[in-house]
């Protein structure tokens, strides 16, 4: 294993023999989404954390205790991933034409919690919310629900949100004859939250889960004509790729006998620094689980100390834990295997 800046990149391989190249239209896009936000509190310190990460599910499982003599009340939130509106987008929408687009679910001491949903609209750097609420458009950019709402608009509301970069006309031949519909350009911002009690001096347990947003490419896009080249510098940086990658994936090329690797990309995003608003501002014990799906898979991160701990599972543990960076993650899968 390669050492960078005191991270550790963690490479695993598995062979096919299947190859084709990557191209921009073959590219879909990630949400990074993370953990919870405490509301700034000097008594509540974060005791543990146990996070698990693979392409199916999101865990994380909290134990906060109150350190003071008196009991704390104080919000805490879930921000959801910020979503573009765009006839252009490719992105990942684990539970489609929702609001709640990720699935999210929230327990405190195994009880269920219905947490709130403030969410916004932004277009050219304003919010538009009054405007979209006033004509029943709903806030989420995608789904059926809000491209019938805009075509039910007025036609001088309209030309008004076109001529203001609020919608476009989205026109193309499906085969039946040219279409024009008018499509989204604003900004969904998404949090929930709920108020939380943390009685002095006793441990809570506070539970989420979702479903992550899940990126990738038909193909790999940083192995051409025999070496590593294009994006494989950021690559590299980002995912903390080493020789035991490289070696893996050069493997799998020569014996796909066409030169191409045989693999599509799969991207994992968790935003870890967001949070700290707890007292010191660390993680007691902290523990990473990241699953890559199957044994044939090949996955690469950053992280300090990680260790095989299963078929498919690996595992980082750190104590007083401070998160300096955000979680990134590199699956390459075999063409011949599910995404």
């Amino acid at each position: 294993m390669a050492r960078r800046d005191g991270l550790i990149a963690l490479s695993v391989a598995g062979m096919s023999a299947m190859s084709a190249l990557a191209s921009a239209n073959d590219t879909t896009a990630q949400l990074g989404a993370g953990g919870l936000i405490i509301g700034r509190s000097d008594q509540i310190a974060m005791e543990s954390e146990d996070l698990f990460i693979s392409p199916e599910k999101v865990t994380v499982d909290y134990v906060f205790r109150n350190n003071s003599d008196k009991d704390v009340e104080t919000l805490v939130a879930f921000p959801m991933p910020d979503i573009e509106g765009s006839p252009y987008a490719n992105v990942d929408i684990p539970v489609d034409a929702s609001d709640n687009f990720l699935g999210f679910s929230v327990s405190i001491d195994g009880q269920e919690v219905k947490p709130e949903l403030q969410h916004s609209a932004f277009a050219v750097g304003l919010d538009i919310g009054k405007e979209l609420d006033a004509n029943g458009v709903p806030y989420f950019p995608f789904g059926d629900a809000t491209l019938k709402a805009l075509e039910k608009l007025s036609s001088e509301v309209a030309a008004d949100w076109q001529n203001r970069g609020l919608i476009t006309l989205n026109e193309y031949d499906d085969g039946s004859g040219m279409k024009s519909v008018r499509e989204p350009l604003w900004q969904l911002r998404s949090t929930y939250w709920w108020r939380a009690s943390f009685p002095a001096g006793k441990p809570v347990k506070v539970a989420h889960s979702y479903k992550p947003s899940v990126g990738g490419t038909a193909g790999v896009s940083f192995y051409t004509d025999g070496k590593f080249q294009g994006q494989y510098d950021d690559y590299k940086r980002k995912y903390c790729l080493d020789e035991s990658f490289e070696r893996a994936v050069e493997k799998a090329t020569k014996n796909s006998g066409d030169g191409f690797p045989p693999y599509t990309e799969t991207w994992l995003s968790y935003v870890l620094t967001t949070g700290g608003n707890w007292a010191l501002g660390t993680i007691g014990k902290f523990r990473l689980t990241i699953d890559k799906g199957d044994p044939a898979n090949i996955v690469s991160f950053c992280g300090a100390g990680v260790k095989k701990v299963g078929l498919t599972t690996f595992e980082m543990t750190a104590t007083d834990f401070y998160p300096e960076r955000d979680i990134e993650i590199l699956i390459l899968q075999p063409y011949d295997s599910p995404r």
